[in-house]
């Protein structure tokens, strides 16, 4: 079991930003952990990152108490933050190779991060002068570099172009294939790309656990994509088992498939075949929708 966690409150003062939480994560699992603004996500990744303590209740990662063996937590969680701390005036090999010093970690390393991470044609320049999406790799390959068994990531795409967003989604899809990923976020769409699992904590308390997969026996499927240009329902409506089209705004469109089949594969030969660019294709579960909207706005 990468992450147990037993009954863990957390009180801030008279305040309770975590009430009796409970729930496990798998090894090689990616996990998202979603919930409103203020649900209590961020308390929670502090606590298994040995940051602050819980009121109550216990926790552990790897096997490690995060009270009692912090040191072993440590060595065992990468940790991304919400707000990544990066020393702006470093050159991007200089901060990761300050902080392999404080890992303790062979120099060899920090090659095999920056190409992990993609951070190869930036590697030579000064982490200010990189934009927000390049700073994440940073902060990834940062939380890779002592190579830990669990990844934990405070909203790893806030404030992301379309285009950054994909790239750092895959890097994770890509991560996660060898490590367990637990990763908080608001929004619903990135736990689709990426999740294999869901766990929506409202005021404090686990209010859903579930698998994507299950969420999406016997439903629609929804693809949601945004062309580079306005494109007519009715062409859309000619591809196989749609049932309905919805343009959102701008040229975003939500598509509707009778089927469980990944349909995605048809809208990008449709995007091919009619010379549009495909700025961001996903699966949309509407049956996640609905639940966190269910769940998350009950007084």
């Amino acid at each position: 079991m990468s992450i147990e966690v037993n009954n863990i409150t957390k009180l801030y003062k008279n305040q309770k930003a975590l009430n009796d939480v409970s729930f496990k994560v798998n090894n090689a699992e990616i996990v998202g952990f979603l919930g409103p603004n203020g649900a209590g996500k961020s308390t929670m990744m502090k606590i298994l990152t040995t940051y602050i303590a819980p009121s109550n209740g216990t926790a552990a990662v790897n096997g490690f108490n995060v009270n009692t063996e912090r040191k072993n937590v440590q060595s065992s969680v990468g940790y991304l933050p919400e707000h990544n701390p990066l020393y702006t005036d470093l050159y991007v090999r200089e901060y990761l190779n300050f902080n392999a010093n404080v890992y303790g970690t062979s120099k060899s390393r920090i090659n095999e991060v920056i190409e992990l991470t993609g951070l190869t044609p930036e590697a030579h320049k000064k982490i200010g002068q990189l934009s927000k999406g390049y700073r994440q790799r940073v902060g990834l390959a940062n939380a890779l570099l002592h190579n830990p068994d669990v990844l934990i990531l405070d909203e790893p795409t806030t404030g992301l172009d379309p285009n950054q967003l994909v790239d750092i989604r895959n890097l994770i899809k890509t991560i996660g294939k060898e490590k367990t990923v637990f990763l908080s976020t608001h929004i619903m769409q990135e736990v689709e790309a990426m999740c294999d699992r869901v766990i929506i904590i409202n005021k404090g308390e686990i209010v859903a656990d579930k698998y994507l997969k299950d969420l999406r026996a016997g439903q629609d499927q929804v693809v949601m994509v945004e062309f580079d240009y306005r494109v007519e329902d009715a062409f859309l409506l000619k591809l196989p088992k749609v049932s309905a089209v919805k343009n959102t705004h701008g040229f975003i469109y939500e598509i509707t498939f009778s089927t469980n089949d990944d349909m995605r594969s048809h809208v990008f030969d449709f995007a091919h075949d009619n010379e549009l660019k495909i700025l961001q294709l996903n699966q949309k579960n509407a049956s996640l929708e609905t639940l966190f909207r269910e769940l998350t706005q009950r007084s």
